[in-house]
């Protein structure tokens, strides 16, 4: 027997398909890539769909059907995709959509549309990096399942990971010396900003990498859970996704069905396509990222201390300027291995930006110097 509150839920869900059939309409004519606009009205069909069955149920109660008339936030969604693009308003889109399947899974008539649901959640955020002619270069990678080499990627932390160690304790160290301590206390504090920043570098590094690797087994299991009590629904994010990279619907269907048909391969290619991420590896060890990131923070934050070893008073603070300013231009050139920037301009920049830190960090502490002083 229909009550009031399966009414009430009944209507505020064909509002919310309505709008949804309504949106994914504008964004089909606003995308400018015909492949991911065929998918738009798609989904805007599912949802029409969706919203018939709210509508059937609501005549079966006596109820009459209201007629539709777009939501505001329908109407700005829609007037910000023609203006600025659909890729502006994927997340909010993703967001909806799972809220959706989360209030449709816990009713026995609704069930099976929550996977449809969240099918969509996964699109809009798969292609949520889309440019305005379609999907951009880096969307499509991480669709396929495509990487930047781990060599690439160890290269970048390397000189992202000594310039922050280089960066920081230069002005750690120059801010003592504005304030004037000697050369011992310079170095005291330049070693305990070495180990303090290296440690907590790696700390948050470990905890970043074994969260990630935490969140990617319990999506793991989730998909793994999936294909075997839901499978219908797996082939149809398989199916959204080929049709994302191109792929006519009729045979992403059949490249779905195909690899749904071996719950093996069926959960490697749903890992790699869905997360992006490749199984056997998690995003990686998160001891290994810990070492990796305590040893190049402490490479870069030893140059500038390194003087006060053998120097002492002016000597050493002009001395690991020098030196710091060779190791910052080192760094800065290399940087443009993924920048593309001319090598001159990107090593100067680099020391100028640093040194006029350094700079604020030596006033500061001239000041606090001279008020301790007095």
């Amino acid at each position: 027997m229909t009550t009031t509150d399966d009414v009430k839920r009944f209507l505020a869900a064909l509002d919310d398909e309505r709008n949804s059939a309504a949106l994914y309409k504008m964004m089909a004519a606003s995308e400018k890539n015909p492949k991911v606009a065929a998918v738009y009205r798609h989904l805007s069909e599912t949802e029409e769909k969706h919203a018939g069955i709210f509508a059937q149920k609501l005549t079966s109660a006596g109820v009459t059907v209201p007629r539709f008339r777009p939501s505001r936030r329908t109407r700005v969604l829609g007037w910000l995709a023609r203006r600025f693009g659909v890729e502006m308003i994927l997340p909010s889109l993703a967001a909806t959509e799972d809220g959706a399947a989360s209030q449709y899974v816990g009713h026995d008539d609704t069930a099976a549309m929550a996977g449809q649901e969240r099918s969509h959640a996964l699109f809009f955020r798969q292609v949520g990096r889309t440019s305005r002619g379609g999907m951009e270069g880096s969307a499509l990678a991480q669709l396929e399942g495509r990487h930047r080499s781990a060599g690439g990627n160890a290269l970048r932390a390397a000189v992202l990971g000594a310039n922050d160690g280089l960066v920081s304790n230069l002005s750690l160290v120059m801010g003592v010396a504005g304030a004037n301590l000697s050369g011992q206390s310079i170095l005291v504090t330049g070693l305990a900003g070495l180990l303090a920043g290296a440690t907590s570098m790696a700390l948050g590094e470990w905890i970043s990498v074994q969260s990630s690797r935490e969140l990617y087994q319990k999506q793991i299991e989730t998909e793994r859970e999936e294909i075997d009590q839901m499978p219908d629904e797996e082939i149809e994010e398989l199916k959204l996704i080929y049709q994302a990279r191109g792929i006519e619907e009729q045979e992403a269907r059949r490249i779905a069905v195909q690899i749904m048909s071996n719950k093996t391969t069926a959960l490697d290619a749903l890992v790699r396509d869905e997360l992006g991420v490749n199984p056997e590896e998690l995003g990686g060890s998160a001891w290994e990222a810990a070492i990796t990131s305590f040893l190049l923070f402490a490479v870069g934050a030893a140059i500038p201390v390194s003087p006060f070893f053998a120097l002492q008073g002016t000597a050493a603070v002009l001395t690991s300027l020098a030196v710091s300013s060779v190791g910052l231009f080192a760094l800065g050139a290399a940087i443009t291995l993924f920048t593309g920037k001319p090598v001159f301009f990107s090593g100067l920049r680099m020391v100028l930006v640093s040194l006029a830190a350094a700079a604020v960090t030596f006033a500061v502490g001239h000041l606090i110097g001279i008020q301790l002083a007095g």
